[in-house]
């Protein structure tokens, strides 16, 4: 197979016009010829540097057919969602039905599985859990380290799972939103390698001067392109590229390839651009994914210009898997896991004694996942009943107070609610909730809308987090849901995906677990009463 173009070179910077000679799964030769008409561009295929796969709502077969159509390659993924609901299980079924697909799929050992000891999840991963993980050469890394101060304080049962990670050679990837000066020096200190999660650029600039490489995040919710891409051109040699949590919709119409057309748009060098889409992590991570180099993996891109940035066909190892915007494999089968053991909840389960002083109440944020501690009364403006109920066994449910959601009626839940996905759902009458709760529990697990009776759910039965159905057909239904969710008056760019970290205690600050009210500053319980 002979592929000709304007082949890009990212080692050397420099692009030169010729052919890449394939033979079975590598690149044989890589020929320069002046007289090579095609003006499209050959360059490596793009790397996600950090995703969850399961908030694709996609098992990762279905979840590589939309990647592929715009140029990624390969993910570094860390499975920890689904690992909180099934534990072991979970990981190996990520394993499993990812390598029945052309994609290069790099999976983590969960570091934080249960995130935190104040909520009820699934499963737990032990420090042994993860030396066996690392026995399999597809787990290639320690995944995000989200218990920040166990790192801090020198827990033990932290620091034997970095020490884990260490032992066997395996990148060790950070989490630790806000942290800054001395005590990001002091995280780092533990090997602790990358972070996603920064939302300012000092705060950035404070990791990569402790070594610490740092991620662009633009996912469905949580954004920070417009607050980091300086770094491109600053410190483009600690930079990499990713989505962390994209619903289908999003992953539908891009991918990196997205991140990499608004960096080129704003002038950012394009070498500087491809090798944080495709060097960095490859490196980083130790991945066998090719560089377009003689002797690599054939994996590779070819787009039309770089002003428009078109993905017309991506290949990995040898095999074109993708042509004008459509996958050239097809589904596999698909067995789902669950757990999920919850009976239906009354109307009773979420009231409470009327509180008639000022509570505290959560305040959402459009594309952020950090949220904020207000102060108001119940029936103020925009604030909203937010309702936790733990999928995992018949206690009472949490119910707290949250603004910025926007709902002028209705109710949303969903049973994605990281980290230990019990149901998330908030709404504006308390019937509304019930009915919406009890749909997810019917279907053992969903995203569901209801307003006046009129319920819709996209079933998610792989885990309460994926769908069972081809990728388009998961984008369309949850497009469909996406819009009746905002039709209820919600503003904000992704309403169930920020639904969905509401219950998320490691992100500052205000957050309610199946347990209660939490406080991410003091990392722990406050009363609704403020």
């Amino acid at each position: 197979m002979i592929l000709s173009g304007r082949i890009v070179d990212l080692h050397q910077r420099r692009i030169v016009t010729g052919r890449v000679v394939i033979d079975g799964q590598h690149i044989v030769s890589i020929e320069e010829d002046p007289s090579v008409t095609e003006t499209h561009y050959i360059m490596p295929g793009f790397v996600d540097a950090h995703v969850h796969v399961e908030s694709s709502l996609l098992v990762p077969s279905e979840f590589a057919r939309l990647a592929v159509a715009h140029g990624t390659v390969g993910t570094v993924s860390d499975p920890h969602e689904i690992a909180n609901v099934c534990g072991m299980d979970g990981i190996r079924f990520m394993l499993e039905n990812g390598a029945q697909v052309p994609f290069h799929f790099a999976f983590g050992a969960p570091s934080c599985v249960p995130a935190t000891t104040f909520e009820t999840a699934g499963a737990e991963i032990t420090v042994d859990d993860i030396v066996d993980l690392f026995t399999d050469d597809r787990i290639r890394y320690l995944s995000e380290m989200m218990n920040w101060p166990g790192v801090l304080f020198d827990d033990p049962m932290v620091l034997a799972k970095i020490a884990a990670a260490h032992a066997s050679g395996r990148p060790v990837d950070g989490h630790a939103p806000g942290l800054r000066g001395d005590d990001a020096a002091r995280y780092a200190a533990h090997g602790i390698s990358t972070d996603h999660e920064c939302f300012t650029l000092d705060e950035a600039l404070d990791k990569i001067a402790v070594g610490m490489k740092i991620l662009i995040r633009e996912g469905s919710a949580a954004r920070n392109f417009d607050a980091l891409h300086s770094l491109l051109r600053s410190h483009p040699h600690m930079v990499m590229l990713c989505c962390d949590d994209a619903h289908p919709d999003m992953l539908a119409v891009g991918h990196i390839d997205r991140h990499i057309r608004c960096a080129l748009q704003l002038g950012y060098d394009l070498f500087d651009v491809l090798r944080a889409a495709c060097v960095h992590p490859v490196e980083h991570y130790g991945l066998n994914i090719g560089l377009l180099r003689e002797g690599d993996p054939a994996d590779l891109v070819i787009v039309d210009d770089l002003a428009s940035f078109t993905v017309i066909e991506t290949w990995i190892k040898g095999q074109c898997v993708a042509r004008k915007g459509q996958a050239l494999f097809g589904s596999v089968p698909i067995a789902p896991i669950n757990q999920f053991d919850r009976s239906p909840i009354s109307l009773v389960d979420i009231q409470h004694d009327v509180i008639e002083g000022p509570i505290r109440i959560i305040g959402a944020h459009d594309g952020q996942l950090v949220t904020s501690e207000e102060h108001g009364h119940i029936g103020d403006v925009d604030v909203l009943k937010l309702v936790v109920v733990n999928r995992y066994g018949a206690t009472p449910p949490a119910v707290a107070y949250i603004k910025g959601i926007g709902s002028q009626r209705g109710a949303l839940a969903s049973s994605v609610a990281h980290d230990s996905h019990n149901i998330v759902a908030v709404g504006v009458s308390d019937t509304d909730i019930v009915d919406a709760v009890n749909a997810v529990i019917a279907h053992r697990g969903g995203l569901c809308v209801t307003d006046a009776g009129e319920t819709d759910v996209l079933p998610l039965p792989v885990a309460g987090l994926m769908s069972d159905r081809p990728a388009h057909e998961v984008a369309e239904r949850y497009t469909m849901l996406d819009a009746r969710a905002k039709s209820l008056g919600s503003p904000l760019r992704a309403p169930f995906m920020t639904l969905s970290f509401m219950a998320l205690l490691v992100i500052p600050d205000l957050k309610l677990s199946d347990k209660g009210l939490f406080s991410g500053k003091t990392f722990n319980f406050v009363p609704l009463a403020h």
